[in-house]
């Protein structure tokens, strides 16, 4: 991990600028807790407890696209447990990317629509507002940071300080 974190989002007067900035320095947090590490690595848990490093990257991955494809983009999605366990077949440089690669979808999903535009009933968002999601995934990431943090720090002793 690098030894210097990076600088807090600067804000902005836009709030899905601001939005974004947050949900990115969150996402960032995730994946600096990955770096350096191999695929088995990315695979342990303490005493088999927790997610792993892997099991993160992969939910909060599926997370975003069930909020934003599934509440805005009329996608029609389900929620597993299985996706906090990866099938062995996934390695985590190919994880990580997947993860980038859906930031940068949901980012410009979220640029192109209204802070206050509601998904429909039916859709995985029910109703909400694009703000309210925005911030749930801002949370949701956030907890699972954390989470990272504490199981790379179990596994190696790697803080992110």
């Amino acid at each position: 991990m690098a030894p210097d974190e990076p600088d807090l989002p600067e804000g902005s007067d836009d709030e899905k600028v601001l939005l974004l900035q947050w949900l990115n320095y969150l996402r960032g947090a995730v994946i600096r807790n990955t770096e350096g590490l191999d695929d088995t690595q990315a695979r342990w848990t303490p005493d088999g407890k927790l997610i792993s490093l892997l099991g993160i990257v992969c939910h909060l991955t599926n997370v975003e696209y069930r909020w934003i494809e599934g509440g805005f983009g009329g996608v029609e999605v389900t929620r597993s447990e299985r996706e906090f366990h990866p099938r062995s077949a996934i390695g985590l440089d190919e994880a990580v990317s997947a993860y980038r690669q859906r930031a940068a979808a949901t980012d410009d999903m979220v640029r192109s629509l209204a802070i206050t535009r509601h998904s429909g009933r039916e859709s995985w968002a029910e109703g909400h507002d694009l703000r309210w999601v925005v911030l749930h995934l801002i949370n949701e990431t956030a907890r699972h940071a954390g989470h990272a943090d504490a199981t790379r720090e179990l596994l190696d002793g790697v803080t992110g300080e």
